[in-house]
């Protein structure tokens, strides 16, 4: 079977290409611009055009003819390599629809990883440790490991660790054998117009989960006093100080992995070792250079998070922060008050624009940032060499910078450390 992954280059596609390579399918795509993950599915030999015009798919079908489209919920309707499949009679499917049909079909169990925040460092977390206690395992993680692919079908595992995304609804496609929930917070207001809506969506997760792994905050979040799931909620305030990994948020992620090691294989204290010596994930508090550091986080309790984390390193903490989606910042705004205070100074770009209302204005960084306690420590600022230039300062100078987004950021960052 040949498979078409539109937009292969996505945190959430790119993984599911490869696994789709290691379970033996045909595998090819697009995307717009070539990236990290597109130069990790080059080397593992899928074919993958930079463009989508429609060119690119033609060509792909007249060679071979494909017989699935995939594509994620951002693709719109009318975009060329859309209706060229519908146009030619080729089946098409959101990523979530043939990863269900992989795991069904391969007869794995399902261990979920959900929630607002937390999901691809636990994720990643629990791949490391199979790893390292040298246990098969098939898994699929939204970004880059510096310890193996993003996603992997292993014929001889028994299990799929899975980063299952709420945006879209897409986690309510499955029934997970086990779910951790290491965070829940409200997010997504274009696929959830009401915080009553997320946390519905929620509690109908759990409810299609054999067993849950959550904080008890969580649940309490939630606002449902009758939940129909079976579930197990941790004291968010219990002591942690047994997991030397950097970062409050991180040594909760890792209890929530450590529990469901010992639910699952009944060895969390021979992935002690394990859980402790984990490198990280890509864009998640990843070191670049000296003292700079690249992280994909995009709201306010994942960027005071990350702060925590990096004042245990640092007394000198520098963010450069790029909000996501207007749509999202209208939601989040009253929520940027003191979740940049660990941060010496900030530098606040304008927001990255993806799958906007057209009728909302957008708001500029004056606007997002006028209720910070910490505003007078705020610079706007753009994506330019001048922001390089105070980048390299601070750094020089032995200040820690974090930069945080989901936007270009990231990307704009790596280009200026290749020059």
């Amino acid at each position: 079977m040949h498979i078409y992954f539109s937009g292969i280059g996505g945190v959430g596609i790119g993984p599911l290409a490869e696994i789709a390579r290691d379970a033996g399918y045909d595998v090819s795509g697009s995307d717009q611009i070539q990236s990290l993950m597109t130069d990790q599915l080059i080397r593992k030999g899928i074919r993958v055009a930079i463009g989508q015009d429609g060119s690119q798919i033609m060509r792909e079908h007249s060679a071979n003819p494909i017989d699935w489209f995939v594509y994620t919920a951002a693709l719109p309707q009318d975009h060329p390599e859309l209706v060229f499949a519908k146009q030619n009679g080729i089946r098409t499917a959101k990523r979530d629809e043939l990863l269900a049909e992989i795991i069904r079909e391969k007869n794995l169990k399902l261990i979920a990883v959900a929630g607002t925040h937390g999901k691809t460092t636990t994720s990643g977390l629990l791949v490391w440790v199979f790893k390292q206690l040298g246990i098969p395992v098939s898994y699929s993680v939204g970004t880059t490991l510096e310890f193996g692919p993003s996603g992997r079908y292993d014929p001889q595992s028994e299990y799929f660790i899975y980063e299952c995304d709420e945006y879209d609804r897409n986690f309510l496609h499955f029934q997970p054998y086990l779910s951790l929930i290491p965070a829940i917070d409200y997010d997504h207001p274009d696929t959830y117009p009401t915080r009553r809506s997320y946390q519905d969506a929620f509690v109908e997760f759990l409810s299609q989960s054999d067993y849950s792994l959550l904080w008890e905050k969580d649940i309490r979040a939630l606002e449902t006093p009758d939940i129909s799931a079976n579930y197990e909620a941790y004291d968010e305030l219990m002591d942690l100080s047994s997991i030397s990994l950097p970062g409050d948020h991180l040594r909760h992620n890792a209890y929530l992995v450590e529990r469901a090691l010992e639910r699952l294989l009944g060895e969390s204290f021979a992935a002690f070792d394990a859980i402790n010596s984990f490198p990280g994930t890509g864009r998640r508090f990843e070191k670049l250079a000296n003292n700079l550091y690249s992280d994909y986080g995009h709201h306010p309790a994942e960027i005071a998070a990350t702060l925590q984390m990096a004042r245990e390193l640092s007394d000198h903490v520098v963010l450069v922060y790029q909000p996501h989606q207007n749509i999202r910042q209208h939601e989040v705004k009253n929520q940027y008050t003191d979740c940049m205070q660990l941060a010496e100074t900030v530098y606040w770009l304008p927001t990255y624009l993806s799958r906007e209302d057209p009728n909302l204005e957008v708001l500029t960084p004056e606007q997002l940032s006028e209720n910070l306690v910490n505003k007078e420590s705020v610079h706007v600022s753009d994506l330019n060499e001048s922001l390089w230039h105070e980048i390299q300062s601070h750094c020089n100078n032995g200040h820690l910078v974090l930069c945080m987004g989901a936007g270009t950021i990231d990307t704009w960052l790596r280009s200026k450390l290749t020059k």
